[in-house]
């Protein structure tokens, strides 16, 4: 079968890092790390146990996570909780066609979601860390051990395969089943859905709270869908590029839209707000009487990074959903001058909802079949396996093309 798969070499990287400044298909061309290749179709016998199924993928996503992989936008220090070759693809959904003998709950057939995290229940580990003991798995303390390689999901592991491909593999830990009045389309959706939904749970605003949300991509348009579902009424404020985008974060919840290409976006922030600028000798304006009371950075670039710290008000938090890696040009005086409060946050693993414990999927599937919420307009193409560098190329041109969020189909 075909899989696109990132193998990590130095020449390749060399090429990647030197070229790729040039043109942005060098990260993606013949001689790019990235490789539309035919490998075996995984069977469950090939699992670490019996407690694996194999799954058809039906709709895999494209994420701003493989884009930062493929542009080498990530730290090099995360390599350590990946091992090469691995296959793209962590938004999925799939039906299972084989199953372990160990596998309880699910039935070949049955049409689920997959978390894509590994930690330790997916190792074979029997004694479990005290992250996932309390269920935050997604913070697990074993991803580079127990009876897998390293990888901290399911894209990032040699041995699992993912979503690029027409099969994977998958623990029965990491399965959730979609419910007939969950489509595709919105099953797709569950897991970024779920990153935003763990993100704003991790620091959720007072109803008096004024917020800000810094990038208006599929991430940023969900976090105001999971501020709105689980009833905040804070003024929700939007960072957003392009039109199409604020049309979106209006449909789904926010108060005020504010474009990067519209005049002066620090001046109109400020308006907005009721604050003051004020210019230093060196750098950007800052604020220095208010701002925003919470802060999610949904881009992961240094500009996005630095106009958080300069617009969160004192004492308030900076929520960092954007994967920012490596930065270069960020000034964190403003962390410790401002006293804030900064929240990290990695894909979803449970949360504590209503007095109980349960998992971001769950939640979010319960949602989707009550008809709480519904992502399926934001899905904006499905395309063919073959065409992923079509995929890449319009997730790099989302303006252009309007694309909130790319799919692949499969048969």
């Amino acid at each position: 079968m075909k899989a696109v798969q990132f193998h990590v070499t130095i020449p390749r990287f060399i090429y990647a890092t030197i070229f790729g400044k040039l043109f942005k298909s060098a990260h993606y061309g013949p001689f790019s790390m990235l490789k539309y290749v035919d490998v075996p179709e995984p069977q469950v016998s090939d699992a670490p146990n019996d407690e694996w199924v194999k799954i058809r993928t039906k709709l895999s996503g494209v994420c701003g996570s493989e884009l930062n992989t493929i542009f080498l936008h990530d730290s090099p220090a995360l390599e350590a909780y990946t091992s090469s070759p691995f296959t793209f693809g962590h938004e999925n959904i799939g039906i299972i066609t084989e199953k372990g003998k160990e596998v309880k709950g699910f039935e070949v057939g049955d049409r689920v979601a997959i978390h894509p995290m590994l930690p330790c229940k997916t190792r074979g580990i029997e004694k479990v860390c005290e992250l996932c003991e309390k269920g935050e798995f997604s913070s697990c303390l074993n991803f580079t051990k127990g009876n897998l390689p390293p990888g901290f999901d399911n894209m990032l592991c040699r041995d699992t395969g993912g979503g690029w491909s027409p099969y994977f593999l998958a623990h029965q830990f990491q399965l959730y089943k979609l419910p007939d009045s969950v489509s595709n389309e919105n099953g797709v959706m569950v897991e970024p859905f779920c990153t935003s939904l763990h993100s704003v749970l991790r620091c959720f605003p007072k109803d008096t709270d004024t917020v800000l949300v810094i990038g208006a991509g599929m991430i940023g348009i969900t976090v105001i869908a999971a501020l709105r579902a689980l009833g905040t009424k804070a003024r929700i404020v939007v960072l957003a590029k392009y039109k199409f985008q604020g049309d979106w974060c209006k449909k789904y919840g926010a108060d005020d839209i504010i474009y990067l290409r519209e005049g002066d976006y620090y001046e109109n922030l400020a308006n907005l707000l009721g604050v003051t600028l004020k210019k230093p000798i060196l750098g950007k304006r800052i604020v220095v009487d208010g701002g925003f009371d919470v802060i999610y950075e949904c881009v992961g670039n240094d500009t996005a990074v630095n106009d958080a710290l300069r617009f969160a008000k004192p004492g308030g938090s900076i929520v960092l959903i954007g994967l920012v890696g490596t930065t270069k040009k960020v000034d964190w005086s403003f962390s410790w001058f401002k006293e804030l409060y900064l929240f990290g946050t990695n894909t979803s693993s449970t949360e504590l909802f209503n007095g109980e414990r349960i998992p971001t999927f769950q939640l979010a599937i319960n949602w989707m079949a009550e008809g709480k919420i519904d992502l399926e307009p934001l899905l904006s193409r499905k395309l063919k396996l073959d065409d992923y560098k079509k995929a890449i190329k319009m997730m790099t041109e989302k303006g252009k093309h309007k694309i909130v969020k790319i799919v692949f189909e499969f048969d």
